[in-house]
């Protein structure tokens, strides 16, 4: 199992703009072969930002590396980034292999 994470900053009094953008979005991730699961996961606020993360599981790293060179990795991201004011800085990807 391999997990990948992207923590998002977002600006005080945009959580529920974010929130929406993430449902809205066609992530293409159901036919994608090796993929699991997804979540967004909202963590700590503080006066500066609430944090983010989205949160998918994986067969394996191979099968996200391919993800991520696929046709459905690059309509998934067309539109990111277009709300830029909402954004405190770029996501922080974080990637896991599970070893328990």
């Amino acid at each position: 199992m391999f997990i990948a994470m992207n923590r998002f900053r977002i600006a005080p009094g945009h959580e529920a703009e974010f929130i929406e953008i993430w449902r809205q979005r066609d992530s293409h991730l159901a036919q994608v072969p090796g993929f699991k699961q997804f979540q967004l996961l909202r963590g700590a606020s503080t006066e500066e930002h609430t944090l983010f993360a989205s949160h998918t599981v994986w067969e394996s790293r191979a099968a996200f590396e391919d993800w991520t060179r696929s046709d459905a990795f690059r309509a998934a991201h067309a539109g990111a980034g277009t709300r830029r004011e909402i954004y405190l800085g770029p996501p922080q990807l974080e990637l896991f292999d599970a070893v328990l």
